[in-house]
């Protein structure tokens, strides 16, 4: 087959297919029908002369070929990316590129959002999408569906860059009718309380984490979906929580709360961000960095 009648984008089906091996896996990944994914597969059988995947029993195989190919294809794949980023210029006033970012609620209401009222002046067109982490986040910064992990560092997968965006303390909050905030708080009275906790993702929360290793006696009364909703929890019990210190200080503005240090130590933690490779020439991407960075240093 001639190069100038090849779709350049059945590579990025192939690299697809040979890692997923099962192709609505592959179609799920690259927003494709199963038809359309099925007809990626046949015209690469026909441009290679080859299988590519052949069935065996309930599993779909690499054939030999396919697997000496895919270390080549998968660069090729990363590197036209890169190419492609690298050769777009980018004005953030007259831009309107949509970035997706993935990251919890917690970035989404001290970060991001705060970001938002300076990019109504610098880039009132530049459009942003965070989701919530979810299974797959690694496989969806691979294929390019997403340009930025924002994470604490323990949780960041891959060798791709990543970039310290900053570090961020824990501490406790309760309400301000709370009888045991009124004198200095010991690790004896912290543990008697009741707890509101946050459990976000199955991988769970860095402060969850570190207390669950270092022997915590906590009494978790109330489990929560999303950190921003521990600090509703508080107000009118005698419960306390941990909290991420910038997140507790924008709650304490409109809620009844108390801010109280951490009665033991618990490291800061290293919130980071993330892209892929094959974007560290995007003069976009770069200028959403900077702009993140400069968000985190005000708030």
């Amino acid at each position: 087959m001639r190069l100038d009648k090849f779709d350049l984008n059945l590579l990025v089906a192939f690299d697809v297919l040979i890692e997923e091996r099962n192709v609505t896996r592959a179609a799920k990944r690259l927003n494709l029908t199963q038809s359309a994914m099925s007809g990626a597969l046949r015209r690469l059988r026909e441009a290679f002369s080859d299988e590519i995947l052949v069935q065996q029993g309930k599993k779909m195989l690499p054939t030999a070929a396919a697997l000496a190919l895919a270390p080549e294809i998968s660069a090729m794949v990363s590197d036209l990316r890169g190419l492609l980023a690298k050769g777009l210029s980018f004005d953030p006033f007259t831009s309107e590129r949509l970035f997706r970012i993935v990251g919890s609620d917690y970035i989404a209401i001290v970060l991001v959002g705060p970001l938002l009222e300076r990019l109504q002046q610098v880039a009132p067109n530049v459009r942003i999408d965070i989701a919530l982490p979810q299974p797959g986040v690694r496989e969806r910064l691979e294929d390019g569906e997403i340009d930025l992990i924002i994470s604490p560092e323990s949780f960041l997968e891959g060798q791709h860059p990543r970039e310290l965006l900053f570090e961020e303390r824990h501490v406790v909050v309760g309400w301000t009718g709370n009888p045991v905030l009124d004198q200095p708080l010991t690790r004896e009275a912290y543990e008697s309380c009741g707890h509101v906790a946050a459990s976000v993702t199955s991988k769970g929360t860095f402060a969850e984490n570190y207390l669950r290793e270092h022997s915590d006696k906590r009494r978790i009364e109330v489990t929560c979906a999303a950190f921003g909703e521990v600090a509703w929890m508080l107000p009118g019990t005698a419960r306390l929580a941990l909290m991420h210190e910038r997140l507790a200080k924008i709650f304490a503005g409109f809620l009844p709360l108390r801010i109280c240090d951490l009665p033991f130590e618990l490291p800061p933690m290293r919130e980071m961000m993330q892209y892929h490779q094959s974007r560290a020439e995007d003069q976009g991407i770069a200028w959403l960095r900077a702009q993140l960075i400069e968000a985190a240093a005000i708030a």
